[in-house]
């Protein structure tokens, strides 16, 4: 079988920040050391072109307004940044109107979805409130998916509010974070897969280095997690991330494609070529950007194939 590397990629989850506009008020302590500079799209072209990667979507940090308007502009002059996952207060009661300023904004036809820090409210049940529903709603109505940045203990709530709001696609990133450096698969593992028994729910297979035991882990540690989210979303509902640069605390660009090639080394071409290509175009609308924007997504021949059918099945 070819190695993914041989095929076009979409990286569906990235960052990039500037220390220099912001700071990351997250990144503290001698652990996330390394990442206190700043990682621009200068920074990654480089490291994604040479792993196959042919288009990408730069995912939000921070919960502030400034910084989505940000990422949209650089991803306008980007032939690389694909799509925009932001940030808007999804409580504002003109969340509607906040969303539609953003679309206005230069590059706002590359918001393809909005995220929340999810894994910071202190209340397990935030996604199940009243005004964050009415601000999720407004996604839906945009056309957007929303991205679950989760804890595992948060994921129970994240299925109740993915099974009240069924026109709405629910983007699990890093796999709602499981409890690798551990071990542990439960209660992780059941409440992935009752997450994953919506239709409106995809996962990002990404983050995994990152969950695991730091320094220490190897790749046949990741195994199980990413037998259990194959298994409970099928290689149609998955999409690559690399998780850049937070993946380098523990491993380069390059080698965190090699990692998730060897994690779904059992997998036909077609169903790869779905998880590392078609899924995150089909999820984040990626064509529908592209020609909104008069550029091509991806250059090459087949670069331009079908989603694969039954939706997000």
């Amino acid at each position: 079988m070819a190695a993914v590397t041989d095929r076009l990629i979409i990286d569906s989850h990235h960052h990039l920040w500037d220390l220099a506009v912001r700071p990351q008020p997250w990144i503290t302590g001698e652990a996330l050391a390394p990442l206190a500079r700043s990682f621009s799209a200068a920074d990654l072209a480089p490291e994604a072109g040479a792993a196959g990667v042919v288009g990408t979507v730069a995912v939000q940090t921070v919960c502030l307004p400034e910084e989505t308007p940000e990422l949209l502009a650089l991803a306008a002059g980007s032939d690389l940044v694909a799509g925009v996952v932001g940030w808007t207060d999804l409580t504002a009661p003109d969340v509607r109107d906040a969303i539609a300023a953003l679309r206005g904004q230069p590059g706002g036809n590359r918001l393809v979805g909005i995220r929340h820090q999810v894994q910071e409210e202190p209340d397990p049940e935030w996604l199940l409130r009243a005004d964050v529903r009415r601000g999720l709603l407004a996604v839906a109505e945009a056309g957007l998916a929303y991205d679950l940045v989760v804890q595992p203990h948060q994921l129970p709530a994240a299925t109740l509010a993915a099974a009240g709001l069924t026109g709405l696609t629910f983007v699990l990133d890093h796999l709602g974070k499981p409890p690798i450096a551990t071990g542990a698969l439960e209660p992780w593992a059941a409440d992935l897969r009752r997450l994953a028994a919506l239709p409106n729910t995809v996962c990002k297979f990404s983050g995994l280095v990152t969950e695991a035991a730091p320094g220490t882990w190897r790749t046949q540690d990741l195994k199980p997690y990413a037998d259990t989210v194959l298994d409970a979303f099928g290689p149609r509902r998955l999409l690559f991330g690399s998780d850049w640069p937070v993946c380098t605390l523990e491993a380069g660009y390059g080698e965190v494609v090699r990692i998730a090639d060897h994690l779904t080394e059992g997998l036909s071409p077609a169903e790869k070529r779905a998880l590392f290509h078609r899924n995150a175009i089909r999820v984040y609308r990626l064509e529908e950007t592209e020609q909104a924007a008069g550029t091509a997504l991806m250059p090459g021949a087949g670069a331009r194939e079908a989603a694969p059918a039954g939706g997000g099945g």
